[in-house]
């Protein structure tokens, strides 16, 4: 996906969607471009308002389209505040200077693991990566012991990815932190030999349950979103976490954050904060997102994995680098 500064093209892909509640001011309320899962945020807005009886418009895109948009539009932005999927996103935006400091006691409820060192922004959920693999194709000795394990010739036609997505991007920024840019540069390389395109990790999912490949680097919440409904994309998958601090145990933080000029920052602030609390929090918890809490003493939904049984590598979210990653990726011939 191409980081180009078009408002236009990021304007195309957004939906519209308007959630009833007094109103300030202005008939919107708090406008929210959420590049996050639609239904969770629309649960968020809904909760929010409740209990404030502020009214949020929320207006949902991508988190590439959404961070290029707000650079675009610059002071002219109308949106109050930004939540992604992943952190390189959130980045480009405070690379701008276009984000405001995160009041203190919102900052307060989140641990620092899952917040940049700034304070200009805040994770408000989390995702892990995962190798979904084949059950009746692969057994738990045959899994690959690291990501980096999918550059060997063995594994060639074997495995799939969506690497046009900003979610394996984010996964590819991981890489290239923990382990450089000769060796995600030669892992890129290795993986257009080995893989399968796929648009989208649930269609990585469906491929891998179908038996196309024998497994995918998605992550975690598309098998638990699938089991959750019908199971008819996952019935013959399971997942395989890294864990080791492998690059492939990697964990994306969800980012939330007030826009400098926005017009409500008093009821913006109040949003993030909510999120960042016990409401918004518990939202993740019973709500069919499946992805982790990462508020302080926060529940993730309990038929996931513990956040603390991941074994995550440790990753600073701001320096996730989506422009060399696209750089790199484009050079392996993957974009």
């Amino acid at each position: 996906m191409k980081y180009a500064l078009s408002a236009l093209a990021g304007a195309t892909a957004l939906a519209i969607s308007l959630i009833a509640g007094p109103a300030l001011a202005e008939d919107e309320g708090i406008v929210v471009y959420n590049a996050q899962h639609e239904n969770l945020t629309k649960a968020w807005a809904e909760g929010f308002t409740k209990e404030t009886g502020i009214k949020v418009t929320v207006r949902n895109g991508g988190d590439s389209d959404f961070s290029n948009q707000i650079v675009a539009e610059g002071s002219s932005s109308p949106a109050d505040v930004f939540l992604t999927e992943n952190s390189p996103a959130m980045v480009l935006v405070e690379t701008a200077g276009l984000f405001a400091p995160v009041n203190a006691e919102t900052l307060a409820q989140v641990p620092q693991e899952y917040q940049p060192a700034s304070g200009k922004w805040v994770g408000v959920a989390a995702r892990s990566t995962v190798f979904a693999y084949n059950k009746t194709k692969l057994t738990a000795d045959q899994l690959p012991k690291s990501l980096l394990a999918l550059a060997d010739p063995s594994w060639k036609g074997r495995w799939a990815a969506s690497p046009s997505g900003a979610d394996f991007q984010a996964i590819v920024s991981a890489l290239l932190q923990l382990k450089g840019e000769t060796a995600t540069a030669d892992w890129l390389k290795a993986m257009k030999e080995n893989f399968t395109a796929y648009k989208g990790n649930s269609t990585v999912m469906k491929a891998v349950n179908a038996g196309e490949v024998e497994g995918g680097v998605i992550y975690h919440y598309y098998y638990y979103g699938d089991q959750a409904k019908t199971g008819e994309n996952s019935k013959n998958v399971e997942l395989h976490y890294f864990k080791h601090e492998d690059p492939g145990a990697f964990v994306s933080v969800s980012g939330g954050g007030v826009l400098a000029t926005s017009k409500h920052p008093k009821e913006a602030q109040a949003f993030l904060k909510w999120v960042t609390g016990k409401g918004g929090q518990d939202v993740l918890k019973t709500g069919d997102s499946f992805e982790y809490a990462v508020g302080k003493g926060a529940e993730s939904n309990p038929k996931l994995v513990p956040l603390a049984d991941l074994q995550a590598p440790k990753v600073d979210p701001t320096a996730l680098n989506s422009k060399k990653v696209t750089d790199l990726m484009t050079a392996a011939g993957l974009l």
